[in-house]
């Protein structure tokens, strides 16, 4: 076996749920405001006792289930974050222990909003080098945890959640080749930082990067993949705001494919996105077994990565 696949798929988010009329409670907003610049009605937040292991344990456990595996048939557990607090033990060893896992490998990746992308390319070069058999990979942000919620600009765009994916050797290339990069000199542009950390970033910067310098970079993905953008079943892009999403899908030009909005009810959760997103449209069938899908990452540091991957 030469290749990888994603075999199945789970997602976790916390049962409270923040809508813009509680928002506007809070800060000088309202639903009209929120809706028409960013695209979002609802989002989920965790509470004080709810961890972000806690919840890439839960969407973890469900991706297993999902698989047909136990806990112990994972030897590599990679979680996307940028949300710990704690920098040891790491999101990974915690969720493994949460998981009573055997002994398997555990890191983190810290690329903001793009790191579950970052993280299942990851996944794919170790299974295919033989460095792993089986692996957990996971995207889980608590968001509402660093944002300034006197800030009308960001405490409406965030929520909190976890996706994960399990994957696996196998005879096809089911995970494209990843296209990734950055640009280090707007990494300013979205920020966590301080002490406590909180996330702040410059909209119209990343508003213009996004929608004009990443759909060719998105194109060239699925070339790498040898697929058109016609042939796309979907098209998955990091969750950071309907008006961003649109018109990138837009230019993509992936005229035949679902688009995937969960912004809308789940808000901005950073490196959960991506892969919570996807488990949705799967679960709800929405994408055929098979079909080719267009991951495609992208925000803090101003960083980017993408595949084309086949629907579990």
């Amino acid at each position: 076996m030469t290749g990888t696949r994603i075999t199945a798929l789970g997602h976790y988010q916390p049962a409270k749920v923040l809508t813009n009329a509680d928002l506007a409670k809070i800060v000088d907003t309202s639903d009209e405001w929120i809706r028409s610049r960013v695209g979002i009605e609802t989002r989920h937040i965790a509470g004080p006792d709810e961890p972000v292991d806690e919840l890439a344990a839960h969407a973890g456990a469900k991706a297993i289930a999902a698989a047909g595996l136990t806990a112990a048939d994972i030897d590599l557990v990679i979680v996307a974050t940028s949300t710990a607090i704690d920098r040891s033990p790491n999101m990974s060893a915690r969720v493994a222990a949460r998981l009573s896992m055997g002994s398997p490998a555990t890191m983190d990746i810290n690329v903001v909003c793009s790191g579950f992308t970052h993280a299942l390319a990851t996944a794919d070069h170790a299974v295919r080098a033989g460095a792993a058999t089986r692996a957990l990979v996971i995207g889980a942000d608590k968001m509402a945890e660093i944002v300034d919620w006197t800030d009308r600009t960001t405490c409406v765009l965030v929520g909190d959640g976890a996706g994960a994916a399990i994957v696996e050797a196998s005879e096809s290339e089911d995970i494209g080749p990843v296209l990734w990069g950055s640009v280090p000199e707007m990494g300013h542009a979205v920020r966590i930082e301080g002490t406590p950390p909180r996330f702040a970033q410059e909209g119209q910067s990343v508003y213009r990067w996004a929608t004009t310098q990443l759909p060719p970079i998105a194109r060239k993905v699925c070339e790498k993949a040898g697929v058109t953008p016609e042939e796309l079943a979907a098209v998955v892009l990091h969750q950071a705001n309907l008006r961003i999403i649109e018109p990138v899908a837009a230019k993509i030009g992936a005229v035949n494919a679902v688009i995937a909005r969960d912004v809308v009810e789940s808000g901005n959760t950073s490196a959960a996105s991506i892969p919570m997103a996807l488990s949705k449209l799967v679960e709800r069938g929405e994408i055929t077994s098979g079909a080719p899908v267009l991951l495609f990452g992208f925000g803090g540091n101003l960083s980017y990565a993408g595949q084309v991957v086949r629907c579990p």
